[in-house]
């Protein structure tokens, strides 16, 4: 039944009018993606942190399909037999006809249970299932693309599996699939081509030709309508994988995205308007102290610290203490992900620090995985003198101590003059000349295969920023990702963001953007653009995004210069607040951690499963979107306390004065936040008894 409104994140606030009660005991939810327990991108980081929601609505009746991939079940997955009589029988039915399908639980959170299928072992019938998807649907899949190859495979594979689950049932099902990204699509065309009784719902999370599109440097969003999508998708050699996505989402009952900036773009090129928009969610979890995130900022900046300490030994002019680190992190797209922008902004940031005799230095991570053959052999050396300095400092230490230990025994007040020996200072000169360097600290910590040609150095290279002495700002390329059991920087992913003081991601295509979703979880206030889901998403519901932390870069209405002047001017703003308004900041950001908790916006993916199952079985189920009581949906006020401007805060010190307090009380201001919020979802399980949120 069609709707004549598109759901959008604005109708947040109307979801406690979404009360209608579906009953599910005789409804199964299969959810497919490649990226089941098999991480590529994003869409795994969804699929993870939503299954414990889904398996606490859904309990035994949900089963997630992906591919089977035998280094990921090793750590990832717990093989076991079927639990389900139906399931059962179709597994082993599909087994004994030659395909090799696994069951078993995802350990995760939620532990739901998973199908795996080994594409692989059906190669033999790709030919076959290929001349099969030109004579049903007219599309064509070249030899040479693999991935392609893979994704008729598993299309393929699981409209059997649907079609066979649902033979195997004694009473006409009620199945819900819900089919995730092109890779998984097919599977959706052949259940509608086959008339399974199969209720779909397709969505994507970005769309194949607007990757490729903004890629190529077009003015993209702007002229969305002047596109010939055909031309477009023939010219870039992915007219094929073009199809399958436009026509996966046109064939399913339900059809999503991920917001409302990718509602636009799929609306011009797959030719048809998301029915709903299901924003990305995090489980995010609350400490027991109000103020325990603060602290893991503090241990984890000191953990950089140290690997700043050994990275510029030679060249340790600055303050540490007056040290702001910022971050860029994601997949290596160097237009898209915003890296371009960012470095222009650092070198203008760069002489605005100088001009102005800043005494804060500035350290931009560029965290994005590239072609490399090993560790920057002077990076490891940084590190390595960087220890002996202070196994020295410890040996000097323990001689000091020890004699002025002696000393006090006998009564006596130490003499200065001999508590170091002519050992001690030769032992610490050395120290010292170890410590001299006749090159300026490295700009990358590995050695690239491509150096010549890497976006990232060419630009670097071009804007000059090579980590002088007289440079405010210095740039750490590290094209790997973070690893704690790494020699030169032992952190993990989210120990890192946590030392950071800023996240910066200007990128100009970004249908949602999870990095400064989990910033904002952590408490790290982020830039992101008026082009990417996250930042339409929260400039909608906070009234100043900035006062709590979260910068919109302005990327659509603005030219490239106009933006990188802005995103300077924001980074630059930042240099400037003292310590005390940057915890004042930090405060805010994590109070709106509720805003991204799948307890909220999970509701989303159930308004899409109950619309589906409407769609599909009408005589069983029936859904009426309801309007929201107000269109502005969540909305945070702008903070009536001191904002974190440098223009209106007080600089910080040990003792302010009563008035100073008076203009900031977090209490005060974090229980205004909180009637903002309306009170976490509860999933109804299969006995009626809801599941209570970590925060009951």
């Amino acid at each position: 039944m069609p709707l004549a409104r598109s759901l959008s994140v604005t109708s947040l606030s109307g979801l406690e009018d979404w009360d209608e009660e579906f009953d599910l005991e005789d409804a199964v939810l299969f959810e497919v993606a490649w990226e089941v327990a098999n991480k590529v991108g994003g869409i795994y980081t969804v699929i993870q942190t939503k299954a414990r929601l889904t398996a606490e609505e859904w309990g035994e009746n949900y089963f997630l399909v992906g591919p089977y991939v035998e280094s990921n079940v090793r750590t990832q997955v717990e093989l076991i037999e079927p639990t389900n009589p139906i399931l059962k029988r179709t597994i082993d039915k599909m087994n004994a006809s030659g395909c090799k399908v696994y069951f078993g639980r995802w350990l995760i959170e939620g532990s739901p249970y998973v199908v795996l299928i080994d594409v692989a072992f059906t190669a033999w019938s790709l030919d076959r299932w290929k001349s099969e998807l030109w004579e049903n649907f007219s599309i064509g899949v070249p030899w040479f693309d693999r991935e392609a190859n893979d994704a008729v495979l598993f299309g393929f594979l699981t409209a059997w599996l649907l079609g066979e689950y649902a033979a195997q049932c004694e009473e006409p099902p009620h199945i819900l699939a819900h089919f995730h990204e092109w890779l998984a699509g097919l599977g959706l065309m052949l259940c509608r081509r086959r008339q399974l009784p199969v209720a779909t719902i397709f969505t994507t999370h970005a769309t194949l030709l607007g990757r490729y599109l903004c890629a190529g440097k077009v003015d993209f969003y702007n002229n969305l309508a002047e596109f010939n999508v055909d031309k477009e998708a023939g010219d870039r050699q992915i007219y094929h994988r073009y199809c399958l996505e436009r026509s996966a989402a046109r064939c399913a009952h339900v059809f999503t995205t991920v917001s409302q900036i990718t509602a636009i773009e799929a609306e011009y090129l797959l030719k048809r308007k998301p029915d709903i928009i299901t924003p990305n969610g995090l489980n995010v979890k609350k400490f027991s102290a109000m103020h325990e995130f603060q602290n893991l900022h503090a241990k984890s900046k000191n953990r950089i610290q140290e690997f700043i300490r050994g990275h510029f030994y030679g060249h340790l002019d600055f303050n540490l203490d007056k040290c702001v680190f910022l971050f860029i992190a994601g997949r290596y797209e160097f237009s898209n992900k915003g890296a371009d922008i960012f470095l222009e902004a650092l070198a203008r940031l760069n002489y605005l620090l100088r001009v102005n005799h800043s005494d804060v230095t500035v350290v931009a991570f560029f965290i994005m995985p590239a072609r490399t053959n090993n560790f920057n052999v002077e990076t490891l050396k940084g590190q390595a003198v960087r220890k002996q300095l202070w196994d020295t400092a410890q040996t000097v230490k323990e001689r000091f101590g020890k004699k002025l230990y002696e000393s006090l025994l006998v009564g006596q007040l130490p003499d200065v003059s001999k508590m170091l020996d002519k050992e001690d200072f030769t032992m610490m000169k050395r120290a010292i000349f170890s410590t001299q360097r006749q090159c300026q600290p490295p700009i990358c910590t590995h050695n690239m295969l491509e150096d010549s040609s890497d976006p990232i150095l060419n630009c670097i290279r071009r804007i000059g920023l090579f980590n002088c002495s007289a440079d405010r700002v210095k740039v750490i390329f590290h094209p790997e990702f973070l690893s704690s059991t790494s020699p030169l920087l032992p952190m993990d992913y989210e120990e890192f963001v946590r030392g950071c003081h800023l996240g910066v991601f200007p990128s100009y295509y970004e249908p949602w953007g999870y990095t400064p979703a989990e910033c904002t979880v952590m408490g790290i206030p982020s830039i992101s653009t008026n082009l990417s889901g996250f930042g339409c998403f929260m400039e909608e519901h906070i009234a100043d995004p900035s006062a709590y932390g979260i910068y919109i870069l302005d990327r659509r209405f603005r030219g490239v210069d106009e933006s990188c002047n802005q995103l300077t001017s924001f980074l630059f703003q930042f240099c400037k607040q003292s310590r005390r308004q940057r915890i004042i900041q930090r405060n805010r950001t994590e109070r709106l951690s509720d805003l991204l908790d799948w307890r909220y916006l999970g509701r989303y993916y159930i308004s899409a499963r109950h619309m589906a199952l409407a769609k599909a079985f009408p005589d069983t189920y029936m859904y009426e979107a309801q309007d929201p009581t107000s269109s502005s949906g969540f909305r945070y006020p702008r903070p009536a306390s001191v904002p974190p401007s440098p223009s209106l805060s007080r600089h910080s010190s040990p003792h302010h004065s009563d008035d100073e307090d008076e203009r900031y009380d977090e209490d005060l201001e974090a229980e205004k936040d909180r009637v903002n919020i309306r009170q976490p979802f509860v999933a109804k399980t299969k006995d009626g008894d809801g599941v209570p949120s970590e925060s009951d």
